[in-house]
């Protein structure tokens, strides 16, 4: 029953206990207790705050990675279409002297063509000249080989030498 009913003594022992027990945690444990809760509160929000800065710095380097992304991939394009422009360049350029070599080569074969044909043209009259010329030598001997036909022979041609 005494517990029930505590005697004025305990409730004052109990008391100024109580009172040196908040005065000593009010004197040297609540401000290094507040203290440290403060410090931890802002070391929270410092953390808050870099992390807070930390994420606006990933999403200014995202944002600089997709432009230094399409930077490079324009970059490529660009050097893509200038190594197909010169591809077509040196295509168009490598044809077109194919067919001017051609062109060299073609006349060229038909000025030689045309060098022997001449040649086998002369070739083909001088031996025509000179079937003619046996020919008529032939011929002379047979006819002249009668004096009768040899003295005519020289008169007509006198006589066509003077008319001349």
């Amino acid at each position: 029953m005494e517990l029930i009913q505590p005697g004025i003594g305990l409730i004052f022992w109990m008391t100024l206990t109580f009172a040196f027990l908040l005065f000593i945690l009010g004197k040297f444990a609540w401000p290094a207790i507040t203290k440290g809760l403060k410090e931890r509160e802002q070391s929270i929000h410092d953390a808050l705050n870099a992390a807070e800065k930390a994420k606006e710095e990933m999403k200014k380097l995202q944002l600089d990675n997709e432009q230094l992304l399409r930077k490079a991939m324009d970059e490529r394009d660009a050097i893509l279409s200038d190594g197909r422009k010169v591809r077509d360049k040196t295509i168009a350029e490598a044809r077109e002297k194919a067919s001017e070599e051609a062109n060299m080569i073609v006349e060229g074969a038909m000025e030689r063509i045309e060098n022997e044909k001449m040649g086998a043209i002369i070739d083909l009259k001088n031996q025509i000249a000179t079937l003619s010329i046996e020919i008529a030598e032939k011929i002379l001997k047979e006819e002249l080989s009668h004096g009768k036909k040899q003295e005519e022979l020289i008169k007509k041609l006198t006589e066509d030498i003077e008319l001349n």
